[in-house]
């Protein structure tokens, strides 16, 4: 099955989702392996392999091959640049961020990295990408306009816009570490205007009922990174385990 399929299949049913986001500059592609499989055992339903800093593409192969030892489920990058690509993996997160003040990031980087996805032959995922406050080091990295945490209507906007433009998903995040989540107002609203598109919600998603609250307002998907980067096994099976409510 296709990536893309089985998580349209999982909105489709309204079952929750977890994807766990292992950034292969924070541990060793061995640890990043452990976690993975650990993460499993608990349920979650997708890897993605990704971060905000340049990495070369041994450490990137290295981990995903360490990855894929150690668990069946699929594995999808995150890249912030066209160095994040590597044909080891199942699927990439072909996305725009549509609030940077940078093109390259809206669509410059994209586009050069269309023929490479193309040549490696992995699957390409449509997802508009946003950035809210306190954005983190993806806000900085990604040279966002930070959207206010009271902004619901921006929010709501983008949202129709990547569903118009055909967008399968679309990912609002606080940034990893954020010490708030994304608020389940804005949650809430994009579910109500913009409920075809599957919806991501990360950063902040600290404990479980954090994690309880963003997919009650609505989100199909949460991500969670930095609890697995910290090894808080406990706390990772207790937010995987709300998913599964």
């Amino acid at each position: 099955m296709e990536v893309l399929e089985y998580i349209m299949e999982k909105k489709r049913k309204n079952k929750k989702m977890h994807f766990s986001l292992l950034d292969p500059e924070k541990q060793a592609p061995q640890k990043a392996g452990e976690v993975a499989g650990t993460v499993t055992e608990h349920g979650s339903n997708l890897i993605m392999v990704g971060g905000s800093s340049p990495i070369s593409k041994e450490r990137l192969d290295q981990t995903i091959r360490e990855i894929r030892r150690r668990t069946p489920l699929k594995i999808v990058l995150f890249p912030s640049s066209v160095g994040y690509l590597s044909p080891l993996a199942d699927a990439v997160l072909f996305m725009s961020l549509l609030n940077s003040n940078d093109l390259d990031y809206v669509i410059r980087v994209p586009a050069k990295g269309a023929p490479i996805i193309k040549r490696m032959g992995i699957e390409p995922i449509s997802m508009g990408y946003l950035i809210i406050e306190p954005g983190m080091t993806a806000g900085k990295v990604g040279k966002a306009d930070l959207i206010k945490r009271d902004d619901t209507k921006s929010v709501v906007e983008y949202a129709l816009y990547a569903q118009y433009n055909g967008m399968k998903l679309f990912y609002i995040d606080a940034g990893s570490g954020s010490p708030e989540p994304v608020p389940t107002e804005m949650i809430r609203a994009v579910k109500k205007e913009a409920g075809d598109i599957v919806l991501l919600i990360g950063g902040g998603i600290s404990n479980a009922q954090i994690a309880r609250d963003i997919l009650e307002a609505g989100a199909d998907a949460i991500v969670t990174g930095t609890s697995l980067e910290r090894g808080e096994i406990k706390q990772i099976q207790e937010i995987i385990s709300a998913t599964k409510v």
